[in-house]
């Protein structure tokens, strides 16, 4: 599938110009971040992960001891500044580990609005605002194929994310996007976030990882609203984002019933390997306010299966 081509081409807005080169010279968090920490504190749903006292090694907290708790358990130097004796209880170390993709491909720069976000920017928000509400609730996170790809929790890897997610494109970059081979960790989740326009088997080598290692995940369909409805008429040229194809028209409207035909095929394809896979699909168009794709996520990444 390929973009209607505008006039002009322009750079993505979302990471533009000097005021966030300024703000990462500065030692500023990244708007980005902030935009989604917003986004993230508008969602409001009760804790995610499963904190809770078990085998770890990290601090928790400190009771107080009851009748049954073996004198072992017992903090000693706590229970000195008291006429009482606590338990020290660490955390339970079963917190889940998400993998978010973000397609940085050149498909995904298309807007159809020069004044919209492009799809790259509402999937980079999406990941980053659902990564801070998962490491809030103690979950680790990792940006497969960035410099955030090992799996961490804390506000570190979150503006670990927020760097990567924010940053410029790089210049040489392929038309449609393949999720990289980072080895995921067994049982992990995994979040893919693109437009799914280019060949689907490009997605078969991460699939089979991901099946073998047991994990189970979301394909998020970002799409921009033209996309969809496709509302062209008359002469029209369409143009790859990066010139590699390139269709021109001089009825546009005619191909409209074929094109959503093929979307609906595409779109059928994925749902097909969700089903086979375990996995779920959301299919979210950047017009649409990110909150209800969010929360949908929030609460899919949580089920077990």
């Amino acid at each position: 599938m390929i973009e209607p081509r505008r006039r002009g081409r322009e750079k993505p807005q979302g990471a533009v110009g000097l005021r966030r080169d300024a703000e990462k010279i500065a030692g500023a968090l990244p708007p980005l971040l902030a935009e989604a920490e917003f986004l993230a504190g508008n969602v409001a749903m009760g804790v995610h992960g499963r904190r809770r006292a078990g085998h770890g090694e990290n601090f928790w907290q400190y009771r107080q001891a009851v009748p049954g708790d073996a004198r072992s358990m017992v903090d000693w130097r706590r229970s000195g500044k008291s006429d009482l004796q606590f338990i020290r209880e660490m955390e339970w170390e079963a917190a889940q580990t998400v993998c978010f993709w973000v397609d940085g491909a050149q498909s995904m720069d298309y807007r159809s609005d020069p004044g919209a976000r492009s799809k790259r920017e509402r999937a980079a928000l999406l990941a980053l605002a659902l990564s801070v509400l998962l490491i809030k609730a103690g979950e680790r996170v990792a940006l497969m194929g960035s410099a955030a790809a090992q799996p961490r929790s804390g506000r570190a890897q979150l503006n670990r994310l927020a760097m990567e997610l924010g940053a410029e494109p790089a210049d040489e970059r392929p038309e449609y996007g393949a999720p990289p081979p980072d080895r995921m960790p067994k049982g992990a989740r995994a979040v893919f976030l693109s437009d799914f326009l280019g060949d689907p088997e490009a997605l078969t080598p991460a699939l089979a990882q991901a099946a073998d290692r047991g994990v189970q995940g979301v394909f998020v369909q970002v799409l921009d609203e033209s996309e969809e409805v496709f509302p062209f008429d008359g002469r029209v040229i369409f143009q790859s984002m990066g010139g590699g194809t390139e269709f021109e028209t001089q009825r546009a409207r005619a191909l409209r019933e074929a094109y959503v035909r093929r979307l609906a095929e595409r779109r059928a394809y994925l749902q097909d390997l969700a089903r086979r896979l375990g996995w779920r699909c959301l299919f979210h168009r950047t017009s649409q306010s990110p909150r209800a794709a969010l929360l949908w996520l929030y609460m899919a990444v949580g089920e077990r299966a």
